[in-house]
């Protein structure tokens, strides 16, 4: 078990009870470490899989044990490679839908291409409502996905969604870092919401919106303009969701030190850091880089300003709440 990974509270540290009929944890391989994380938090193991891809590519699944009437959990994010992930994730489902499981419910903790939730301009995809149209077609019967991209993606599914988040993690861990003068940072007006939740949980600390303005005819292009609020003197938590390229975010936290800032961290439940990224934020003016593992981080991309914490306790509560028929919304209440 690493050593950041969260543990459960307290009151929450006890055996997780089972009730009829049987579970099982299947994975994926884009990020197994994660789901071996969850099923020993569950106390569990993963059932047994086979992956394997033909010489052109295409994948072959079988799966090695019985699911005839269980309630089965397959652990798969999305992440890159975000095609071949998905592509696997659908093998799956069908493989376990054709074998009987009694309920097939998928746990996607980085939900790919939920950045394409809608037109931004004239003849481009909403690629986020076919990934669901694709997953409910595969026989999903219920998805666990951590911090979606835009939450109205919840409303291109007929099936069930829970849709969890991060933040209880990211905050202890800010908390514990015993930090002064808190001003906490949305990279953009579409965060405000999810930077708003933050600062609340941080003893209402006061808020600050950075004023960005996104190339959609470059990808992964973003011009940073203007910071909204008074950042003189304050140690910044930039929020977000997803860090990419970390282009964003790493321009977004010189301008705050340029405006004044004592000092800049950020944090995001998915840390992707594809292309120059991690390169991006070992340059840039950013004491911490705070995500979850809800994307495989591979070891040399696991630099010093980079903290990685583990979502799994978190995800194994929930499974565990779904399974018995337990509510999931007071977890973050």
């Amino acid at each position: 078990m690493p050593e950041e990974a969260l543990q459960l509270k307290e009151k929450d540290q006890q055996k997780f009870h089972w009730s009829a009929p049987s579970v099982k944890l299947f994975s994926g391989r884009s990020n197994l470490p994660l789901a071996k994380e969850i099923a020993a938090q569950l106390g569990n193991k993963l059932s047994d899989i086979s992956i394997s891809p033909f010489s052109d590519g295409e994948l072959y699944v079988k799966v090695l044990e019985s699911v005839r009437g269980d309630d089965v959990f397959v652990i798969q994010p999305t992440c890159p490679p975000v095609n071949e992930s998905l592509m696997e994730l659908l093998i799956i489902i069908d493989a376990l839908k054709r074998a009987s499981a009694e309920r097939i419910n998928v746990v996607i903790p980085y939900f790919g291409y939920a950045r394409q939730d809608r037109k931004a301009s004239g003849r481009e995809p909403i690629t986020a409502k076919l990934i669901a149209n694709l997953l409910e077609t595969a026989g999903v019967h219920r998805i666990v996905t951590l911090d979606l991209h835009a939450s109205q993606i919840v409303g291109f599914f007929d099936t069930l969604v829970d849709h969890l988040f991060a933040s209880p993690i990211l905050v202890d861990y800010i908390k514990g870092l015993n930090l002064e003068d808190l001003l906490i940072v949305s990279p953009d007006v579409g965060g405000v919401s999810r930077a708003r939740a933050f600062a609340k949980r941080l003893n209402e600390a006061p808020l600050a919106i950075v004023d960005k303005r996104r190339s959609y005819t470059e990808k992964n292009t973003v011009e940073v303009f203007n910071v909204i609020g008074d950042v003189k003197g304050k140690t910044c938590i930039l929020v977000d969701d997803i860090v990419d390229t970390a282009g964003t975010i790493c321009k977004a936290a010189q301008m705050l030190k340029d405006q004044g800032a004592k000092k800049v961290y950020a944090c995001a439940t998915h840390g992707i850091l594809s292309g120059n990224g991690v390169n991006n934020v070992q340059n840039s003016c950013i004491e911490q880089l705070i995500i979850t593992n809800s994307v495989y981080l591979p070891e040399e991309k696991r630099i010093g300003k980079i903290k990685q914490l583990s979502a799994a306790p978190l995800l194994a509560e929930v499974i565990c709440r779904i399974h018995n028929g337990d509510t999931v919304s007071s977890m973050f209440e």
